[in-house]
């Protein structure tokens, strides 16, 4: 079901009285990333997905975004929503939202999962890549960036063994506004860093990655899950970047052991 009460995509599945979990999509994707776990986990929990600012079925705006922007637009779902302190579960772009949420007001959620992203705020070789990224979409449209990008989020085999997966994913990213996309490069690029506050976090976190992730690679995520008190860290076997959709299963599993072990209150 869809909801209209602010500007933003906003989709609903299960029953409102279970406990909420949002789902943060990454770059350049949209909420339907996550239907492998939504179909997983809507007859237990209250699942909200929703686009981005920018992606997907959300409005464009003037693309001047900001991770901040988001994490207002994540708290405005929560808040007209009236979520009782819902779990966020997040990959990549939507984990840098989701850290600055917590750090913002943790108080807002029950528990936190963190897919295939980081903590650290880009470095300058970082900031340079993002402004390439800008500039190919400028000379060749977003298309060709597209084409470039996604592929870097799959593993090699899940693009062999999963070609009609893969090809879907790659055909609705391709119809990406370009305004949009690169308003969503220049928000990561200047988002802050929230490492220092990851041992901070109290509430449970679980933190999974793809084996073959060269984007965020298994030992960045470690190493973050290292300094989040309590947290439990996991591999995901045969993955890349996007190992929520790579092999759903195993993330499913995980994720469901996970919520299992969560108090509520």
């Amino acid at each position: 079901m869809e909801i209209s009460r602010t500007d933003l995509s906003i989709f609903t599945e299960g029953n409102l009285n279970n406990k909420p979990i949002v789902f943060v999509h990454g770059f350049p994707y949209d909420h339907t990333m996550w239907d492998k776990q939504i179909d997983e986990l809507k007859s237990i929990y209250y699942c909200v997905a929703y686009d981005i600012r920018g992606l997907g079925q959300s409005p464009i705006g003037d693309g001047q975004y900001t991770i901040e922007s988001f994490v207002d637009d994540l708290e405005t779902i929560v808040s007209e929503l009236e979520l009782d302190k819902p779990i966020l579960c997040s990959f990549s772009m939507g984990g840098y939202i989701s850290l600055r949420a917590v750090e913002r007001n943790e108080s807002n959620y029950s528990g936190l999962i963190l897919c295939d992203t980081r903590s650290s705020a880009d470095s300058d070789e970082g900031k340079i890549k993002r402004a390439e990224g800008i500039k190919k979409i400028n000379t060749f449209g977003v298309k060709q960036f597209v084409n470039d990008f996604v592929p870097l989020c799959f593993a090699f085999k899940s693009i062999t063994d999963s070609n009609e997966e893969y090809s879907l994913v790659l055909k609705k990213s391709l119809s990406s506004n370009a305004l949009g996309v690169k308003g969503c490069i220049l928000a990561m690029a200047g988002r802050t860093d929230t490492t220092s506050h990851l041992s901070k976090i109290k509430i449970p976190t679980l933190l999974l990655c793809g084996e073959d992730d060269h984007l965020t690679p298994p030992d960045v995520m470690e190493l973050m899950a290292e300094q989040i008190p309590g947290s439990q860290f996991e591999i995901v076997p045969g993955a890349g970047h996007i190992a929520p959709f790579e092999n759903a299963a195993f993330v499913n599993n995980r994720i469901k052991k996970f919520l299992g072990r969560i108090s509520w209150v």
